[in-house]
């Protein structure tokens, strides 16, 4: 869009949000397919204009989304304001940071001799190392290209290594207020994916796209700042460092931990990925330093304490993700609950002290976050209602079992293009 029309609203068809992977459309709450298929208003939120990775000539920003003049209760960036609204009524700032994870693929060829990739797997490098770097963690020099195109584009990238697989990569952004970190990471994923594809590569931040292998996640890393620019989460003479503040988000966060599941884990193959002795925070727990926790809060961390959710995989919304996060530990502050004591036990096969886990398909969840009406309603019942209507015909329309070791038609064609 040019400068000279960037305050100026550009109308696009609402209905994309009742649009499926294959662009099927359907009748889903608040995405007016059978009363007109109406404009939303997309204006230039310009604070957030930034150098494009493409071209020199070329601008990035994110867009406010309205509809009749409101802003539109469907959007997930809407939602995260909302949710930082109601962090910043209570007198607390919110600061996030995002982990994610993903791997680089090839393209592979058919044997007829066609030029076009027939398919794509994951990038073949044996020497690739946990935590590496360099050319032997990345031979294609694909990662030294995303950080310094990162960098001339104004992200602020904190790290990037080879992840546990070969060819599995974290990267992660610096911390930073809320809206700005999400906007930041929305951008960034896709930037790291169009990086990829010039390079004849590509980067998928798929749940579990290889069954045989580790599964990729978002980590939702998030602190409260309060009037003094203190970080509330911190009590140094209290157990584990954590604030009563703190103890009541992490329990908002177990108590709601079934009704979180969808909104960050939302596909058929996300599932994959949710499952015992994988890492993923598939219990309602949390812990100290425990990696095997939903809830991660870092040891003896002071002014830098935190807690990290580790439910999410790249498949998500990340707007909506977060929202969804920032208002269970809301709800948390709002109810007193208490978090319970934290895992202490391995966590690979049982959550410690609880027996509660997360659905382990996408149905089940969508059925507890309906069940979850406080969680709903923090979030935004219209978002939500649209959002389980959309998945629920995505899990119509899926014949299939996620526990076989190779990926099904339906996620190779629904999910691989797209995450």
């Amino acid at each position: 869009m040019a400068a000279r029309n960037r305050s100026k609203p550009t109308g696009f068809c609402v209905t994309t949000f009742a649009m499926s992977y294959d662009r099927d459309l359907v009748p889903a709450p608040g995405a007016h397919l059978l009363t007109g298929l109406k404009d939303l208003d997309a204006t230039i939120d310009e604070s957030t204009l930034r150098p494009g990775w493409e071209d020199p000539r070329t601008g990035v920003a994110i867009v406010d989304l309205e509809i009749d003049g409101e802003p539109y209760p469907v959007s997930g960036r809407n939602a995260l304001k909302r949710a930082i609204a109601d962090w910043k009524a209570a007198g607390y700032d919110v600061k996030v940071g995002l982990e994610l994870e993903g791997y680089v693929l090839e393209p592979t060829f058919a044997d007829d001799g066609r030029p076009e990739p027939s398919g794509w797997q994951r990038f073949q490098n044996q020497r690739s190392m946990v935590y590496g770097t360099g050319p032997l963690g990345d031979p294609s020099g694909l990662l030294d290209e995303i950080w310094w195109t990162a960098d001339r584009c104004g992200f602020s990238l904190e790290s990037m290594n080879i992840e546990f697989d070969e060819s599995q990569v974290e990267l992660t952004l610096e911390h930073d207020d809320a809206l700005q970190a999400v906007d930041d990471a929305f951008l960034f994923r896709v930037l790291a994916r169009e990086v990829a594809i010039h390079h004849g590569l590509d980067f998928t931040f798929l749940g579990r796209p290889f069954p045989e292998l580790s599964g990729s996640g978002v980590h939702i890393n998030f602190s409260l700042v309060d009037e003094h620019g203190n970080n509330a989460m911190s009590d140094p003479n209290a157990p584990s460092g954590l604030s009563t503040l703190a103890r009541h988000c992490l329990a908002g966060l177990v108590h709601h931990h079934r009704g979180l599941t969808a909104l960050c884990a939302p596909t058929i193959n996300a599932y994959r990925r949710l499952q015992p002795a994988s890492l993923s925070g598939v219990w309602a727990n949390w812990g100290v330093d425990h990696r095997n926790a939903a809830n991660r809060v870092p040891a003896h961390a002071t002014d830098a304490m935190r807690i990290e959710n580790r439910l999410g995989d790249g498949s998500m919304n990340l707007y909506t993700g977060v929202a969804a996060v920032l208002q269970a530990a809301r709800l948390g502050t709002l109810e007193q609950l208490d978090p319970g004591p934290p895992i202490t036990t391995d966590g690979f096969e049982d959550g410690g002290t609880t027996s509660v886990r997360c659905a382990d398909n996408l149905g089940d969840a969508l059925a507890d976050l309906e069940a979850d009406t406080t969680l709903a309603a923090a979030v935004g019942q219209e978002l939500v209602d649209n959002f389980v209507f959309n998945k629920g015909v995505e899990v119509e329309r899926f014949e299939g079992d996620v526990t076989g070791d190779e990926l099904t038609e339906f996620e190779r064609s629904m999910y691989l293009p797209y995450h």
